[in-house]
């Protein structure tokens, strides 16, 4: 690349350092970090708009003109921001084929498209396609890596994408652009030792391990994780919410806890160790709210499970540990565990995810009307719960490791927990019921009966036997 063409040399942040190694470390496999938000619009839709429309947000954000690279003479990677990007877009048009051969088609298209690496010394990270289904019918494919965007970025960045649009391609009437640089710069000014001095404290005494996985962690499996959804109903909702304001917490403890006791019994600890996702976005950062980027950051969370404990007590003294540490969860992950050692170690990630915008919003043009929105996600860990304020949960897990069966019946296990903690948060954590009856039968097994199996999860669930 040449000078001219360059615009700024930025640092990466925590997770982009992750990232960028996963996506280099195995050049051949799938690289699970590429993503595809999938959008299907009905109503007169204007390609050379919306084309128009992409290259200005490209223009206007550069952290979407970002690639990563490694510099001769500088010891850790950079991202280098280009001038005059061009968007690779592509246009398809399935509108001679009947509803359900278009559908297929567009579905391998997006296939391909997600198994299509990135080059992440070639800008722009990101591509479009749209293809079209009818004379009023279209779907976008937007595919990205990761590295560049987390989900608060994508709801600003679509958000951007249609009001440019409805102003025929112009980027009139939207906030100025506050860089991404100006975050990194924030990061670069922060107390990395208070921070260290803080994770040590937190992980002081956790000396295993927590992990659920029967194979290796930390590599590619060679496919895309899998998901499934699940959700507690509106009555346990409420209730669940008025525990956590009863309690001075957070839904997203109650969560936490709840998960906690599920990582516990397939573990077979009460010493839980789990990554959490977090927003990474300092409130006193001006503009933060408007930024696009990758703000977001992997953490451990620890949860001593005591059987003697009440729910309520546990979930108190989780809400104080973690904020003791909002301060210092800018600290990269890699860091964390060097500092904490093996106790640091997890192979599960729960993420609660609360956007003050939504990636699946209705376009601000009225003529153009959202019919379906899809995210095609994955990430290298066995096993990801993700939810939010509505406790919906999606529980992707790769199947490497994991099958459908035994993943729904942790996510039955997550919604029986929190049913019992809106209940009664008083109960003790020895009262809790996790298993169902159809497990409780497999757990009180007759181990003289040679003809029935015993699966890992049931050895994993006698061994955590102080759960009822």
């Amino acid at each position: 690349m040449t000078r001219n063409r360059v615009e700024d040399v930025w640092p990466l942040s925590p997770l982009q350092q992750g990232l960028l190694f996963h996506a280099t470390y195995d050049e051949e496999s799938l690289d699970q970090y590429v993503e595809q938000i999938v959008q299907t619009f009905d109503g007169p839709l204007d390609a050379s708009t919306l084309r128009t429309s992409w290259q200005r947000l490209l223009s206007r954000h550069a952290s979407l003109r970002a690639s990563f690279r490694q510099l001769a003479g500088v010891p850790d990677p950079v991202q280098v921001i280009s001038r005059d990007v061009p968007l690779p877009w592509r246009e398809v048009d399935l509108s001679h084929l009947d509803d359900e051969a278009a559908r297929a088609a567009a579905d391998e298209l997006g296939v391909e498209e997600r198994k299509r690496r990135f080059d992440m010394a070639t800008p722009p990270l990101v591509r479009v396609v749209l293809l079209k289904l009818g004379p009023a019918r279209h779907r976008m494919m937007i595919t990205l890596h990761h590295i560049l965007l987390d989900g608060w970025s994508i709801a600003v960045l679509m958000r951007e994408l249609w009001a440019i649009y409805k102003a025929s391609g112009a980027a009139t009437g939207l906030p100025a652009v506050v860089p991404y640089r100006d975050y990194l710069a924030w990061l670069a000014g922060q107390d990395a030792e208070a921070a260290r001095d803080a994770w040590r404290q937190a992980l002081l005494g956790a000396t295993e391990p927590t992990l659920v996985a029967p194979t290796r962690t930390g590599e590619s499996t060679g496919s895309w994780s899998e998901s499934l959804e699940t959700g507690v109903s509106p009555e346990v909702r409420t209730r669940l919410q008025d525990v956590a304001r009863s309690l001075g917490v957070t839904t997203n403890t109650v969560v936490q806890a709840a998960w906690a006791l599920i990582v516990g019994g397939l573990a077979g600890t009460r010493d839980v160790v789990f990554g959490a996702t977090v927003s990474g976005r300092p409130a006193d950062l001006p503009g933060m709210e408007t930024m696009l980027g990758l703000f977001i950051n992997t953490v451990p969370v620890r949860v001593r499970l005591d059987p003697a404990q009440t729910i309520a007590d546990l979930l108190r003294t989780l809400q104080a540990e973690q904020s003791a540490l909002l301060d210092h969860q800018h600290l990269g992950l890699a860091e964390i565990q060097r500092l904490a050692g093996p106790g640091a170690t997890f192979d599960t990630l729960m993420a609660y995810e609360n956007y003050v915008g939504d990636p699946d919003a209705q376009p601000s043009v009225e003529s153009i009307r959202l019919t379906e929105s899809d995210l095609h996600e994955s990430t290298n860990f066995p096993l990801t719960m993700v939810t939010g304020n509505g406790l919906r949960f999606r529980l992707s897990y790769q199947p490497a490791v994991f099958d459908e069966p035994s993943v729904r019946a942790l996510a039955d296990r997550l919604v029986r927990v929190l049913e019992q903690v809106a209940a009664d948060p008083q109960l003790r954590l020895s009262q809790v019921d996790v298993l169902g009856v159809a497990e409780r039968a497999l757990v009180t097994w007759d181990w003289n009966d040679t003809a029935t199996p015993v699966t890992a999860g049931t050895v994993l669930d006698l061994i955590a036997g102080w759960v009822r």
